[in-house]
């Protein structure tokens, strides 16, 4: 029993090391948003281990009190009707418990949807970030430049990102920054995030949309106001234009690497929101089926107010 012990101690130390090893990024945040998402995980943890503490506590104190050994052989339990007290505790604990959580989760999602209360007053830079299969395209309108797979972001700054996809739903989601949004074919969703500090991370998509999935991952770096506007200018000065052979190209199931353009899609395959909301913007666009596979019809667009 004691040899059983000891493995299971070593086994629980072995682990307990092996998870520090590297940071989980939920618990890493580098924004706002995700520092209020940390902040509730971590309530819920030491909320819940005081309740698992408590619960095991009374459970060895039943066991070992009231165990059968300390009681005579022909020993037989009275009938008992029940214990108010008991009975009480076993149902006002819980809903204090539910309680407690629903006003810590209204609270905080209020937070986490809009803009940061550091942040408020700065206009946001505004990133249109679309999917396909398995690729993310990021549209910067303002600056007129486009990334395929990797996002550059500026540092104490509002951002305002515009979510749409052109196959099947997915989710946008820089665990490091805030939570995950949809993003899906008919609208556009916003997510407001934030980075307060420059550094490299890595975002994804968080919901399957076929057999590319796994790697349908994106690189993000945060930097920088000033090392920011430089590498727009780099990217203007150097990068080729987006046409919409191109794009229609980019849109072709499959995983690309990291790819840079002057221009954007938006002006002849705009966003579906205004004018072009619910008109079934994934038909524009390539199809997917249940396997998240794209069928391609090239469809004419209107480029006149290009």
């Amino acid at each position: 029993m004691k040899t059983k012990w000891a493995l299971f101690v070593v086994h629980f130390l072995i682990a307990f090391v092996l998870i520090g090893c590297d940071k989980i990024a939920v618990l890493d945040p580098k924004g706002p948003q995700a520092q209020t998402q940390a902040n509730v995980i971590w309530l819920s943890i030491g909320i819940m281990s005081v309740i698992v503490v408590v619960v095991c506590a009374i459970l060895v104190f039943v066991l070992v009190k009231y165990r059968d050994s300390k009681l005579p052989k022909d020993y037989e339990p009275p009938y008992i009707e029940g214990n108010r007290v008991v009975e009480t505790i076993i149902v006002i604990v819980p809903i204090l418990i539910v309680a407690f959580f629903s006003v810590v989760t209204i609270i905080t999602n209020n937070k986490v949807e809009a803009t940061p209360q550091a942040y408020k007053g700065q206009d946001p830079l505004i990133v249109y970030a679309s999917s396909s299969n398995w690729k993310w395209h990021f549209s910067y309108p303002e600056e007129n430049i486009e990334t395929v797979n990797y996002l550059y972001i500026p540092t104490n700054r509002p951002l305002e990102f515009k979510l749409y996809s052109f196959g099947p739903i997915t989710s946008f989601w820089i665990p490091q920054l805030g939570g995950q949004k949809y993003a899906m074919s008919d609208m556009v969703t916003t997510l407001h995030l934030a980075a307060d500090e420059a550094g490299e991370m890595m975002g994804r998509n968080a919901n399957f949309s076929g057999v590319g999935f796994a790697e349908n991952s994106f690189y993000v770096e945060a930097m920088s106001q000033d090392d920011f506007d430089d590498w727009v200018t780099e990217v203007k000065e150097t990068a080729e234009p987006l046409t919409e052979e191109k794009f229609q190209q980019l849109l072709k199931p499959g995983h690309l690497g990291q790819l840079t353009f002057t221009g954007t899609h938006l002006p002849f395959s705009p966003a579906p929101e205004g004018e072009h909301a619910g008109h079934n913007h994934g038909k524009d666009g390539p199809k997917a089926d249940t396997n998240g596979n794209q069928e391609h019809d090239v469809h004419e667009h209107d480029t006149s107010t290009s």
